[in-house]
């Protein structure tokens, strides 16, 4: 592979240059083109192959009305108004006649035409009607809806201080304007702050400028990718967060490898051609190895039927496929232009403090710091795990919650309207459970019963007279008295659903639809957890031809896992630090966001793994002891590593910044993370384990070895040239792990 990459850079890197960057345009169009058409609804977390999911198509083709969707109008009165009057005063007549004057809306309920007078708060000073809506094209059609709306009631003096407009379809607007926001405001924050650390981290403009091009690389393919599916399927806008951020971080932890490695073997007295042709037989190598883990443990995501899961699987895919191309075509191309340039507009004194190269590691800190924990291999690996457990203790004890109005933040529009109504108006019907039941039309009677038997179970505020919706279809709606996605509305739930109906009925409404996803969320995750670690199993032996690595690997990502989950909770579901954060804690995480965050972070402590890896098997197959191998592999890319880490945590850690909670638990999650995994787990686990296991790190089953030696050894591209000078006395352990 990298013997045709080097040719191409022979016969001419700037055409390859141009290549790269003509493929990055045609993505970038044709993708952006397509991101108006990218899904924003309460759907986006659904499994269609739920029943509460297809009752709502059932409904929708009956009535025209996508029971997800809906505005809830809060409209404050000049005067109290009497709950029982049959007269609707001006204000309210007029929000209802534009509301329901609206091309989408297909029925309005307010509390004369819905006889409840629960709609009236108990003072009369505010009031509130439920409307009805169609189901929306994915696209930009609810977005146009939503707006049209809101400057239609801006337009109205008598109104446009009065009229509140929320409910879900207002909710799912309002959230993706709000993201596109708190991103642009995040990137315009974390920018400078990268660029400047980029200056220093890099040692000079010129190397500090190329993973900020990788990164637009990365994204426009990403973006093109995404395009190019949507042709054939719908993806969820909110997915765009993810290409931001994992591109800037990839890009940036592949060109920092690269071109350390570049600049290595220029020091060593290598010409351009010969210095990029030995970066990536080694470099390039494991970020070959790397980009795939990212890819891999991100397509686990794949598996799930929600749309913003599987959304996110491939955006991720795509990002990792953008961040491989710059790598390992558009940036080699680059250095074979640019040569000894590279290090043009940077002092002299740091190209001097740049990483060492092959010759002496001895008087390194990071040498001298893996040889300090190695030297008390059982201390530290027990200090280390016993952090990480402690850290993770809270885990047991987590709470899940789902994304609806709720989760808004509390001066918008949606987060208002929610705030308002589940304090002034208790068993409110702005997120009812609709009972949807297969029944002729004369089963009104029957139904009433049922009705009367819903009524007297605890956690039931109120319930609507059953009506019939089409043919051989009825709704009654029950209002809970707790929070729709709580854990009492799920018990409510249960005891709705445990009650005898005369006629088939489902449920259906947010609080049915939490329950169908978590039920959906938790028949699928055992299989990405399962292809997650399998996959990273078989690239982590791809690469070094080792069992006992992987393993190692596996298992101390699953710790720093854990301890992550461990500090979400104290953070987000105790509430800890919320000031500080700025959000409002919901008691619980939410579980999409979850599995986002826990397949981004093991493809990230996989990525720190390949690098680290990579670069003591070097050194073993160079005939190193095992120690010297770990504690020079440490000292090439372990400085690396760190601020690859710390790079990356920026804009993943800018995401805290948003004003959507769980915005703020991914980006919070990922940058925990990958500190966790840069610092006690690859500085102290993952030196002292390996010092504890010696040869055996490298041994495999008889079988496996022979696969290894005869199909994938060929992926281990060595510069055999590179071998240290002191690797005589240790090649014994290199052959004996092999024999073993």
């Amino acid at each position: 592979m990298f013997k045709r990459l080097l040719n191409l850079l022979e016969r001419g890197p700037r055409r390859l240059l141009w290549t790269v960057g003509l493929l990055a345009l045609v993505c970038l169009a044709g993708g952006g083109s397509q991101m108006a058409s990218m899904t924003m609804g309460v759907d986006d977390y659904d499994d269609s192959e739920s029943a509460a999911v297809q009752v709502l198509e059932d409904v929708e083709k009956a009535t025209g009305a996508n029971l997800e969707q809906g505005y809830v109008v809060l409209v404050e009165l000049d005067k109290p108004l009497d709950p029982k009057s049959a007269e609707r005063p001006k204000q309210l007549r007029d929000a209802v006649d534009l509301i329901k004057g609206r091309p989408e809306v297909t029925d309005v309920a307010d509390f004369v035409s819905a006889k409840n007078p629960a709609m009236v708060r108990k003072d009369g000073r505010s009031t509130y009607f439920v409307a009805s809506v169609k189901g929306f094209t994915p696209g930009d059609a609810v977005t146009k809806a939503v707006t049209e709306t809101q400057d239609t009631l801006e337009a109205d003096k008598q109104l446009r201080d009065s009229v509140t407009l929320g409910g879900p379809t207002a909710s799912n607007v309002e959230a993706s304007a709000i993201s596109s926001e708190d991103l642009g405001k995040a990137e315009t924050l974390a920018f400078p702050i990268l660029l400047i650390l980029l200056l220093f981290i890099f040692r000079g403009l010129i190397a500090a400028l190329i993973p900020l091009g990788g990164a637009l690389v990365s994204i426009a393919v990403a973006l093109g990718v995404l395009g190019a599916v949507m042709t054939v399927l719908d993806l969820s806008i909110f997915s765009l967060n993810l290409v931001m951020a994992l591109g800037i971080g990839l890009s940036i932890d592949f060109s920092l490898l690269i071109i350390s490695r570049f600049r290595e073997e220029l020091r060593a007295g290598h010409d351009t051609l010969e210095a990029v042709g030995r970066t990536m037989r080694t470099a390039g190598r494991t970020v070959l190895f790397s980009g795939l883990t990212v890819a891999v443990a991100l397509a686990s995501l794949l598996v799930f039927p929600q749309r913003f899961l599987y959304t996110m699987g491939i955006a991720g895919i795509a990002t990792a496929l953008g961040a491989l191309i710059f790598a390992l075509l558009g940036l080699p191309a680059l250095l074979a232009v640019l040569g000894g340039r590279i290090n043009k507009w940077a002092p002299k004194r740091w190209q001097h403090t740049q990483e060492r190269g092959a010759g002496n590691e001895s008087g390194g800190r990071w040498y001298r710091f893996s040889h300090g924990v190695m030297r008390r291999p059982v201390s530290a690996a027990v200090a280390a795990s016993a952090v990480l457990v402690v850290l993770a203790l809270p885990a047991f004890g987590t709470k899940f919650t789902g994304i609806d109005s709720a989760s808004m933040p509390a001066d918008s529009d949606a987060g208002r309207v929610y705030t308002t109504l589940e304090k002034d108006y208790p068993g409110s019907l702005q997120s009812p459970v609709h009972l949807v039941s297969e029944a002729p039309k004369d089963a009104g009677a029957e139904l009433a019963a049922y009705r009367e038997r819903l009524e007297g179970l605890d956690g039931v505020a109120a319930v609507t007279s059953p009506r019939p919706i089409g043919d051989g279809m009825w709704e009654t709606q029950l209002a809970l008295k707790d929070a729709p996605l709580s854990l009492q509305a799920q018990d409510t739930l249960d005891a709705v659903q445990g009650v005898d109906a005369p006629y088939p009925t489902v449920t259906t409404g947010n609080t049915a639809l939490y329950d169908a996803m978590m039920s959906s969320l938790g028949d699928h995750l055992p299989l990405s957890i399962a292809l997650m670690s399998l996959t990273t199993l078989l690239i982590l032996f791809a690469m070094t031809g080792s069992v006992v690595l992987p393993l190692k690997a596996v298992i101390t990502n699953l710790l720093t896992l854990a301890s992550t989950l461990g500090l979400l909770i104290f953070v987000f579901q105790d509430g800890n630090l919320a000031g500080l954060f700025d959000f409002t804690s919901q008691g619980a995480l939410q579980p999409t966001m979850l599995i986002i965050l826990l397949a981004v972070a093991l493809a990230m402590s996989t990525d720190y793994t390949v690098f680290l890896f990579s670069r003591i098997k070097e050194g073993v197959d160079h005939g190193l002891p095992d120690r010297e191998a770990i504690a020079g592999g440490l000292e090439k890319v372990g400085r690396t590593v760190t601020l690859a880490a710390v790079l990356f945590c920026i804009p993943m850690g800018a995401l805290v910044l948003s004003r959507l909670v769980f915005i703020k638990q991914l980006g919070f999650g990922t940058a925990v993370s990958v500190i966790i995994d840069a610092t006690l787990v690859r500085a102290l686990l993952v030196p002292s384990l390996m010092a504890l296991f010696g040869r055996a790190n490298w041994w495999a089953p008889g079988p496996l070895r022979r696969f290894h030696e005869r199909f994938l050894s060929g992926l281990q591209e060595r510069d055999e040239s590179a071998v240290p000078a002191a690797a005589g006395a240790g090649r014994e352990s290199v052959s004996t792990g092999r024999e073993a």
